[in-house]
Order: structure tokens, then C-alpha cells, then sequence
């Protein structure tokens, strides 16, 4: 009798986690780099500055390479690396801050419009309220209540992100009910609320996951817009907006004034987009 011995299949790759795999990618690598740096510089800002952001030398508008003013000097004498450095720091307090603020009070409507057809309409309504104020009228509309000040620019960008995750969510919850493994967790007599907890929300929550990444980039532009208007942080404090904002009238006889918070807004917005980038196309694969 002979015996015929098969060769084991060797055991199948385990396809990695999309966020890691997204992550790994060229766009995702360079994404995290380029956010990681300004999160770091900003982090570090207080051994790194040399000078408190609002500290006055008698130096106005000195070019970049002054000694001990790397980058120069804005038209009060306070140094303009130290300002960028603690305006980096200001700036990721409030985005970290309010957009994850937005997203889960939006979250929470989608859930309480997904329960019954009176919520749903009632959120719709609420969401097309908050849509239709531009957002310079409603960063103009909170400030005018609450002043102007670290508060308020929270608001506004929480306020702006709610209708776009609660949409969002409620988009994916809808499209994930129709899907036939909910039909037969339902026929299987599993209750609603574990339907939705269990089954509907993790295959929902992907795109949100990239949205994230989209809103950090637009809190950028909406805390910059606000500071550039005097609606945002109170000065002294310095933001990269309020920065940009005072460097305007100098921009022909001191443009470096303004180069640090421009290559910086520059360099966070591309690490946010090459990371949203990366993480839509590997969940949409």
C-alpha cells in the first residue's frame, strides 16, 4: 500500500487592517510626516521658541537671521519664530478640539434621526438650519454673542462639522439597512439595537473616519479666516491667522512677515489631504 503524502497549503495572508494599509502607502507616509512635523514643532514650542511669543525687543521688522531672531521680527519687535511656533500650538488646541466636538454631536443626531421618522425630519430640518448660514455669518453671529476669544472659534467649527458627519452617518446607516446580512440578522431575531450597534455602525463608520481628516483641514482654514478678521483668538495670543492678519500691511517691505504661517497652514493642509487621500481610496477599494 502506498501512501501519498499532500503538502500542507501554506496558511493565506491576512489582509492588513485598511487604516495600516492606507497608512503604508506613499500618500499615507508622507501625509503623516508632513502633520507629524507641525504637531511636534508645535508640542515643542516652548523649548524651542528661545522668546515668549509676546515678548518686545526693540528690533521692528528685523529680516530672518537677526541673532536670536532666526526668523526676524514682527513691527512690534516680538519674534516671529517664537509666535509661528506658539501659534502652531494654539491652533492644533482648537481644531483637535472642535472637530471631534462636530463630529460627535453630529453622530449623535444621525443615531436619534435613525430611531424614528419625527427625529428624522426634525434633525434634517436642524441640520438645514445650521447649513444655511454662511460660515463668515455664523462666525460673526457667535462672536457677536459670545466675543471674540478661544470659545467661540470652537463653536463655529463644531457648529460647521455637525451637519457634515450627522449627514454622513445617517447616509451610511440608511444604505447599510438595506444590506442583506441585516435583513438576516433580523430574520434571526436579533434586536434593533444590536442590529445597529453590532452590525450597521462599524460597516457605517469608515468615511468617517476620512471625513475626520477633510474637517481637521477646513478648521484650519476657518480658524485662520476667523483670527485674519479679528473675530477669532483675543491678540496678543498669536494664532497662525492673527499672524498672517498683522503681517498684511508689511507684506512689500517685510514679506517674510508673513512666509512662516503661510508655509506652515501650507505644509498642515497638504499632510491632512495626503492623509484623507489615502485612507478613501483604500476603504473604497
Amino acid at each position: 500500500m502506498t501512501t501519498t503524502l499532500t503538502k500542507a497549503a501554506p496558511p493565506r495572508a491576512r489582509r492588513r487592517h485598511p487604516y495600516r494599509a492606507a497608512l503604508a502607502t506613499a500618500r499615507g507616509r508622507t501625509g503623516l510626516a508632513l502633520v507629524g512635523l507641525v504637531v511636534l514643532v508645535g508640542l515643542l514650542a516652548p523649548l524651542l521658541a528661545g522668546h515668549g511669543p509676546t515678548d518686545q525687543s526693540g528690533l521692528a521688522l528685523a529680516p530672518p537671521g537677526t541673532p536670536g531672531h532666526p526668523l526676524g521680527t514682527d513691527d512690534l519687535g516680538r519674534d516671529l519664530l517664537a509666535r509661528l511656533l506658539h501659534g502652531i500650538r494654539a491652533d492644533l488646541g482648537i481644531i483637535v478640539v472642535a472637530v471631534p466636538l462636530g463630529a460627535v454631536l453630529g453622530c449623535l443626531l444621525a443615531l436619534a434621526a435613525a430611531a424614528h421618522p419625527i427625529a428624522d425630519t426634525v434633525v434634517q430640518r436642524t441640520f438645514d438650519l445650521i447649513l444655511a448660514f454662511p460660515g463668515l455669518i455664523l462666525a460673526l453671529a457667535v462672536t457677536a454673542v459670545l466675543g471674540p476669544g478661544r470659545l467661540p472659534v470652537i463653536l463655529v467649527v463644531a457648529l460647521a462639522e455637525i451637519p457634515v458627519f450627522g449627514r454622513l452617518l445617517r447616509t451610511g446607516i440608511l444604505f447599510q439597512r438595506g444590506r442583506e446580512y441585516v435583513t438576516a440578522a433580523r430574520v434571526g431575531g436579533t434586536s434593533g439595537g444590536r442590529i445597529l450597534t453590532r452590525h450597521i455602525l462599524p460597516n457605517a463608520a469608515d468615511p468617517l473616519v476620512v471625513q475626520i481628516a477633510v474637517s481637521l483641514t477646513v478648521a484650519v482654514f476657518i480658524e485662520g479666516a476667523m483670527s485674519f478678521l479679528g473675530v477669532g483668538v483675543r491678540p496678543p495670543e498669536p494664532t497662525l491667522g492673527a499672524v498672517l492678519s498683522q503681517s498684511m500691511p508689511y507684506l512689500a517691505q517685510a514679506p517674510h512677515f508673513a512666509a512662516g504661517p503661510l508655509v506652515t497652514v501650507t505644509v498642515l493642509v497638504l499632510g491632512l489631504s495626503l492623509t484623507a487621500e489615502a485612507l478613501n481610496r483604500e476603504i473604497r477599494r
